[in-house]
């Protein structure tokens, strides 16, 4: 076993480093997978496994070095929560709130439609009584300003928030139809 060096050092720092953006990207990979950028998965998934590569290598090279082994564990480690931090910073897609609140709470709907949101509301039957249940798909960016809206309106809402596919569907259609309306202009 051969002792602590300044290369042993720095190898193991660029380990640590390699396993950090690979990790972070594959990361980044699945979130974007799981909302259907395909061809940006591809593209990171590209780059994770050959920056993967080259440190598999370093660490494959060097087999009687424990802190390689280290480097190369922390980096994974380290890489999967900031990968983590980067895609929720990034907050691509679509989520939809759900917030319940009785009907003689203070107005919700009004205040999200107020902040720029569209609101779907129906009257229903809860444990308590009567109650609203609005239902909003907002851009994931956009959701710490609407929980702010109603946690400034009614703070003893029930709210959850689901990570949406489908939204995308109605955009292409919105897309798809702006398109041939223009087509229909031209051609008269």
């Amino acid at each position: 076993m051969e002792g602590l060096t300044l290369d042993l050092l720095l190898g193991a720092l660029l380990i640590f480093a390699l396993r950090i953006v690979d990790v972070s990207l594959g990361t980044l990979r699945i979130g974007m997978l799981v909302r259907g950028k395909r061809r940006l998965a591809g593209v990171l998934s590209f780059f994770e496994s050959l920056i993967w590569l080259v440190a598999a290598a370093q660490v494959l090279g060097k087999l009687e070095s424990p802190i390689q082994f280290v480097a190369y564990a922390g980096g994974y480690a380290t890489g999967t929560m900031l990968g983590a931090n980067i895609e929720r910073w990034l907050a691509v897609g679509k989520v939809v709130l759900r917030v319940i609140v009785p009907v003689s709470a203070p107005d919700v709907q009004d205040a999200l439609r107020q902040a720029g949101l569209f609101v779907t509301t129906v009257n229903a039957s809860g444990r308590d009584g009567e109650v609203r249940v609005m239902f909003s798909v907002i851009a994931r960016k956009k959701l710490r300003a609407a929980l702010r809206v109603i946690e400034a309106t009614y703070p003893r809402a029930f709210i959850t928030v689901e990570e949406v596919t489908t939204a995308q569907l109605q955009e292409v259609a919105t897309r798809e139809d702006r398109l041939s309306r223009r087509f229909r202009m031209i051609r008269k």
